[in-house]
């Protein structure tokens, strides 16, 4: 039944209750985490009969799947499936985030007259032209975040989630990049996000051992963010005016920007995309359909036969994402002389864009919903979109974008961030299906499986940047990057779950796993505050073993202290 207002929410990110389960559940003795020690011709019964086993938003109900779509005996390659269908929305998070929200983010911030480092604060060009690592990458770990402390079930993911990759990010990668190539770290920006990442943990530790967060808590941990922006915003023209120069040189104060880390991969195959010597003297003029054929090739068929079969491999089991995302979500380039306009797939994506949001909000929810119990909304956005698409389509040209060619941009925004959000929801969900057929906590398969994931993007930037001559700059990123994770996953997953009548949400970590993340992410920080100043900020191979070693002994602590060897 409902909760009386006024209730709080309790989000359970510990497992006295076993994971997965609530305490309403959990008195009846009906927590979904006990249906394998059940005879597994109940299995079926249990889960369709409990209501702690109905998972909340998603479009696949992989509980039921597991246990009455596949016999028991072919239990292990139900489990196969679905780990390789969690590598593959690993992959989709890291393709929409990479080719379509972070490119729609600059170009939103180009068209409001904001220079990189304002609008998201770490500008680098980790594989293309323009990934902003502090959103870019982050998106998928907020999204992440604020789906799982939507469902108090899940709230463990988030907390393991979170610290997990904090402390992944600041010790394997890290350490991964002093390993590589030794370098001296920038001081300053090194002190002042090591001392911010510190404040943002102390505060998560001070909400869990309370046992809850408030509005004002919620809020602060935002509000801690900005103060963050602010200070490297002001810190940065400090700089600058005592440099007496607008673009101040890279020195040890700001971390060296790569022009080129890596080729650019062409969205489409026409001839603007191969650079000048493949350019055609006289511009001709491209029939339509042509346009729409090069604009949904995600191949660039050159580069393709010079790289190695591995890469082709990783290529393959991209294209059919980039193809949908392609066709559902437009791109702005303001580096391109046409700002990648594409008429027909541009006024295609006046429809699919609006579907693709009708259709991925509350799980298709909305979309699905019949005006008086008629006509469905998604009829009508069909409708609207279609009329607008064909008005854009005749008053406009090939050649030539129009002049709010920028809306583009937001429509690509909104769309790439329905296509993160609708991810984010299936991986919380599997991850839940796995724990609950593993009877493991929530918490341990975020520090370990959701952690990684989302930090499999960090580590193959930083390490790449770190090869080719950055490691200041991609150090610097394995701090800034995280302390977005941190304060906005929180305070944003924490804010959205209040209401006007429930400013309060609950976190009891009654597992002693919460406290083992705490400490150790907290100690790997005092551990890197303490170290490289003492080391001259010279990082060098010794510090990146002692941060590796150290993640390998937090990982066994963690391990043993799910399976309750330590107490």
């Amino acid at each position: 039944g409902a909760l009386p207002a006024g209730t709080p929410l309790l989000l359970d990110v510990g497992h006295t209750v076993p994971p997965g389960g609530d305490a309403l559940s959990h008195a009846r003795g009906l927590d979904c985490w006990e249906v394998r020690e059940h005879n597994s011709s109940e299995w079926c019964h249990f889960i369709r009969s409990n209501p702690d086993c109905h998972l909340d938003g998603g479009f696949l109900d992989y509980l039921d799947g597991v246990f009455c779509v596949f016999p028991p005996r072919l239990l292990p390659l139900a489990v196969t499936l679905y780990a390789l269908w969690l590598l593959y929305l690993f992959i989709i998070l890291g393709v929409t985030a990479e080719k379509f929200f972070c490119p729609n983010l600059s170009a939103i911030s180009t068209n409001l007259k904001l220079s990189h480092n304002v609008a998201v604060f770490s500008l680098t060009s980790p594989l293309h032209g323009v990934t902003f690592l502090a959103f870019g990458n982050g998106a998928p770990d907020v999204f992440s975040a604020v789906v799982a402390f939507s469902d108090p079930r899940t709230a463990g993911l988030a907390i393991g989630a979170i610290f997990g990759a904090g402390v992944f990010v600041t010790t394997v990668v890290a350490g991964g990049i002093a390993l590589v190539k030794p370098f001296t770290a920038a001081s300053r920006p090194f002190l002042r996000d090591v001392i911010f990442y510190m404040v943002a943990v102390f505060l998560t530790f001070v909400v869990l051992y309370l046992g809850r967060i408030r509005l004002g808590e919620a809020l602060g941990y935002l509000g801690l963010y900005v103060f963050y922006v602010l200070t490297v915003v002001l810190c940065t023209w400090i700089h600058r005016r005592h440099r007496g120069d607008g673009l101040a040189p890279p020195g040890a104060w700001e971390p060296e920007m790569p022009t080129d880390v890596e080729e650019p991969e062409p969205s489409g195959t026409n001839s603007g995309d191969y650079g000048e010597e493949y350019r055609p003297l006289l511009p001709s003029r491209e029939s339509s359909l042509r346009i729409l054929a090069s604009a949904l090739s995600p191949l660039d068929y050159r580069k393709w036969r010079r790289k190695p079969w591995y890469w082709r491999l990783f290529k393959a089991f991209k294209v059919p994402v980039e193809l949908v995302l392609l066709l559902t979500v437009p791109v702005v380039d303001p580096d391109k002389d046409d700002l990648n306009w594409k008429r027909p797939l541009n006024c295609l994506h006046i429809l699919t864009s609006p579907l693709l949001c009708v259709l991925t909000l509350k799980s298709g929810a909305y979309g699905l919903y019949q005006i008086q119990g008629i006509f469905p909304v998604w009829a009508l956005v069909t409708l609207v979109a279609s009329a607008l698409a064909l008005i854009i389509f005749i008053t406009t040209s090939n050649e030539e974008p129009p002049k709010y060619h920028c809306v583009f941009a937001f429509l690509g925004f909104l769309a790439s961030a329905m296509w993160i959000n609708a991810a984010a929801t299936e991986l919380v969900n599997i991850l839940r299906t796995l724990g609950i057929i593993f009877q493991l906590s929530n918490t341990v398969l975020g520090l370990t499986l959701l952690a990684w994931g989302n930090s499999i993007g960090d580590t193959f930037s930083d390490l790449t940047m770190a090869r080719q001559g950055y490691p200041r700059m991609a150090f610097s990123a394995c701090f800034g990057g995280i302390i977005f994770n941190i304060l906005v996953g929180v305070g944003l997953g924490c804010l959205l779950q209040m209401t006007s009548s429930q400013p309060l949400v609950k976190l009891e970590p009654d597992s002693p796993l919460v406290w083992v993340l705490a400490g150790a992410l907290g100690l790997s920080l005092v551990f890197s505050l303490v170290t490289v100043p003492a080391q001259c900020f010279h990082l060098g191979q010794p510090y990146g073993i002692c941060l590796i070693a150290s993640y390998l002994l937090f990982l066994c602590v963690a391990l043993l202290t799910e399976f309750r060897v330590i107490h």
